[in-house]
């Protein structure tokens, strides 16, 4: 035996790490290879995720599901207020980002977002008001995407709001988003005061209506495109979004020039628009929700439609199991704090932008974004190494948006719980930090992941489905 250590060969120690330590003290080479049985070990859980690899049933859904995500097509069609267009938001209600949630029961910035949507509306008269008022039962809470809608951070929209309208050319299906309202002291960090408040009002009263404008003399304007070369310029289409929303003002500056709106109202909207570097993401979002939705609800598909997060709780739905919530803890991000704030002032992962990963970008085109990595903390490397890792959990490449840094491949999309369950990978997430109280804002950007334990309940429940 000590014969073979001294002969310079290399180990290959699977599991646990103090095997590998063992060997290293005897003198010889080990490489360590992580891994962790399916299913975390569960063994009843793991023979039901058993039943579904290469099941015909699961592969044939899947199959119809991705092509479907593939083949979607998403317009930005036009505006409208959000009572109006959403489907089934009627009466006092507010929507939220990630799973539903009771006002209770919700983060900081998401209660402060939901006191000043009740100022906005004019249902309250001052704060103490809107307090009271969000906590009477008087107001029904919903998720963004009970309602085909999604809204980063805090993700509140109230009847008033403005939205995005994003239609899918080829099933007619639309979604929806609120606009971005830039950095700084902004509602879906939980900020409601009077500065927050008049901004909404300008957006509503101002921005809207001039960009309703100038899409009906536009015309529907496809989003894949400015996504595809958005990522070729930098950008991963979640947070950092300054190709895309530049590319964006390109093609509507002159559908404006061209609409009657009136010219010092055009400045003051375009002006808005060119000083906000993440005027795109809620757009990005819309129209990853767009193909997602054209995935969703095919009996047998393992492939998952929605990540979204509330601050509290991480929820994620499969095609194959309709609407139904699989949630788990929504965990802490690591990453970059701005100065004097840390770990311990931050709130847990937030907000319906995941549906940007859901896609196949944001954290998993981290590859062609060396400028987001930099935010976020880590390497230009290590991004490539974070998209080519999530390969080994999606159904396929996108081909329509490729990435110059992985010579031009498409990125990974379609995530297969099955593949998440088996192989111990979690859904990589790159997101903003939002401090933990209402109203303070953006404190850093970083890395998180998708709970795994999110999977093994949407497998079980898949499992059950396919063998009725």
């Amino acid at each position: 035996m000590s014969t073979l250590f001294a002969a310079g060969h290399a180990i290959v120690n699977v599991g646990l790490t103090s095997f590998a330590q063992t060997i290293v003290d005897a003198g010889a080479r080990v490489v360590q290879l992580d891994w962790q049985p399916p299913a975390s070990g569960d063994r009843a859980l793991g023979m039901q995720l058993a039943a579904l690899i290469n099941h015909p049933v699961v592969e044939q859904a899947n199959q119809r599901a991705y092509a479907a995500y593939v083949e979607a097509q998403p317009n930005l069609i036009g505006v409208a207020r959000a009572g109006e267009a959403l489907p089934g938001f009627a009466g006092r209600m507010l929507l939220h980002a990630g799973p539903p949630i009771a006002f209770g029961e919700m983060c900081g910035p998401m209660q402060g977002a939901i006191y000043g949507a009740l100022l906005f509306e004019g249902w309250a008269k001052d704060i103490d008001a809107a307090r009271e008022l969000a906590a009477s039962g008087q107001i029904a809470f919903a998720s963004c995407h009970q309602h085909g809608a999604v809204g980063p951070m805090a993700g509140v929209i109230s009847p008033s709001m403005p939205v995005w309208i994003v239609e899918n050319a080829v099933t007619g299906k639309r979604a929806f988003s609120n606009f971005n309202e830039g950095l700084g002291k902004v509602l879906r960090f939980g900020a409601h005061g009077r500065e927050v408040l008049d901004r909404l009002r300008w957006m509503s009263g101002v921005l809207a209506p001039t960009m309703s404008a100038v899409l009906a003399r536009h015309g529907p304007l496809a989003l894949k495109p400015v996504i595809a070369q958005a990522l070729h310029m930098g950008d991963e289409c979640h947070n950092r979004n300054v190709a895309a929303s530049s590319l964006l003002l390109k093609k509507l500056v002159p559908a404006a020039l061209e609409s009657k709106v009136p010219h010092s109202q055009l400045a003051e909207v375009l002006s808005f628009i060119a000083g906000n570097d993440h005027f795109f993401l809620n757009l990005s979002m819309a129209g990853c929700k767009a193909m997602l939705d054209a995935a969703h609800g095919i009996a047998g598909s393992s492939m998952v439609t929605a990540m979204a997060r509330n601050g509290v709780r991480f929820g994620i739905r499969l095609s194959g199991t309709g609407d139904l919530w699989f949630e788990a803890p929504a965990l802490p991000v690591n990453g970059l704090y701005f100065p004097s704030y840390g770990p311990q002032d931050a709130a847990a992962d937030l907000g319906d932008s995941a549906i940007t990963e859901t896609a196949g970008l944001g954290g998993f085109a981290m590859a062609g974004s060396p400028a987001i990595v930099q935010f976020v903390g880590g390497t230009p490397a290590q991004g490539v190494a974070n998209t080519l890792s999530m390969t080994h959990i999606t159904l396929g490449r996108n081909n329509a948006f490729t990435l110059p840094a992985i010579n031009f491949g498409g990125t990974p999309a379609g995530i297969d719980a099955r593949k998440v369950l088996d192989s111990g990978i979690a859904p990589i997430i790159n997101t903003g930090i939002a401090h933990k109280e209402a109203g303070v804002g953006q404190i850093g950007a970083g890395i998180t992941h998708a709970p795994l334990e999110c999977f093994a309940p949407a497998i079980a429940a898949l499992a059950a489905r396919v063998s009725a």
